[in-house]
């Protein structure tokens, strides 16, 4: 598949305006883990492929990424990927597990850091960037594409715990026990990480998003020392390159789950937008930040989809209220859940448009 960077004129740019500060038409909406299990055109393709198969096919992963969009009237697109593909990429074994989740069945120990396959990780994840630019013109201008990445930390905890965890003792034992492994090990996934973005960039992402999702294992002070220079790094460094090449930058999102305990110093890391959770409140949230020039994106409980429909159009109403229209990307506070009812993604997204800015 050849590069066609000769992408079709773009007809909703509200989430990118909102990123720069500018005032859209309407507030935007997306919902992250939008392509995915809740829908039944998603479960009628996994019969027919495995997970990775539909992450490594760019005419897969482009069908699944523009699933919602057929449904919904949502502001933007994500492509169809998983944060693991750099560990994947970087010679560890991840397996998707129906109702487990992602398991890698060996887990990195101390002494098996220097085996990493640095060096070609990044082209070898280069079938995501052939999805992203298929699916850019699969789209048709319609709504931009998000790429994006696992961040550091979240990455390294599954690559020592083996998958999820309900503490990642493991991997805050490295932190604890093994603080210059730590550095090294981070170091490595930061780079792979600049090189990927970089890359989803060049090959058409309109904007991307660096998921920290297990900042809620961790205090400020690991926060501050394991993660906070990384992210930092992360922000630099690809617009940096992106400069050397002569690419035009695009607005980089940071959604670090749990993260409320930092999030002022979340503010000056250079990404134009920070990603709240639910346990976030807005007013909290828009006071602690009002003198950063930071656009917010969330908060919606991804359980206050089950509520019924008038609940669900009053609470959606309240958060728009409470964080106000300036600056603002509606979202869920984490992923959809795999049994998210369909009608209710229909109400927050109509409900959102309608709202009054």
């Amino acid at each position: 598949m050849s590069l066609n960077k000769d992408f079709p004129l773009l007809k909703n740019d509200r989430i990118l305006k909102v990123a720069r500060g500018e005032k859209p038409d309407k507030l935007p909406v997306w919902v992250m883990r939008q392509a995915g299990r809740y829908l039944p055109e998603f479960q009628q393709y996994r019969k027919q492929h495995s997970f990775f198969e539909i992450c490594q096919n760019p005419e897969y992963a482009c069908e699944v990424t523009l699933m919602p969009l057929r449904r919904f009237e949502l502001d933007a697109a994500i492509i169809f990927s998983d944060i693991l593909v750099i560990p994947q990429a970087l010679g560890m074994k991840v397996e998707m597990h129906a109702g487990v989740g992602p398991v890698l069945p060996t887990p990195l120990t101390v002494d098996q850091i220097e085996t990493l396959t640095v060096n070609c990780a990044v082209k070898s994840l280069e079938y995501v960037g052939r999805a992203i630019n298929l699916t850019r013109h699969k789209l048709e201008g319609k709504v931009p594409l998000f790429g994006f990445s696992g961040a550091p930390w979240t990455l390294m905890g599954y690559m020592i715990e083996g998958g999820g965890s309900k503490t990642y003792s493991q991997a805050k034992k490295w932190l604890y026990a093994f603080p210059s492994q730590s550095h090294a090990l981070l170091k490595i996934l930061t780079e792979v990480i600049i090189d990927y973005l970089v890359m989803q960039i060049e090959y058409g992402a309109q904007i991307v998003q660096v998921f920290d999702s297990n900042a809620e294992y961790l205090n400020k002070d690991l926060y501050s020392k394991f993660c906070l220079p990384y992210l930092k790094k992360i922000s630099e460094d690809v617009r940096r390159k992106l400069k050397e090449k002569n690419i035009d930058p695009v607005p980089m999102v940071l959604f670090a789950k749990g993260g409320w305990y930092c999030l002022e110093e979340q503010a000056d890391l250079g990404y134009e937008v920070l990603g709240i959770d639910w346990t976030v409140e807005p007013k909290f949230a828009r006071n602690l930040l009002k003198d950063k020039k930071v656009t917010l994106q969330g908060n919606l409980d991804p359980t206050a989809l089950y509520s019924p429909g008038l609940e669900l159009k009053n609470s959606v109403e309240k958060m728009l209220e409470e964080f106000g229209s300036e600056r603002y990307i509606v979202n869920l506070g984490h992923g959809i859940y795999p049994d998210g009812p369909i009608e209710s993604v229909k109400i927050l997204v109509d409900t959102v448009h309608n709202f009054n800015i």
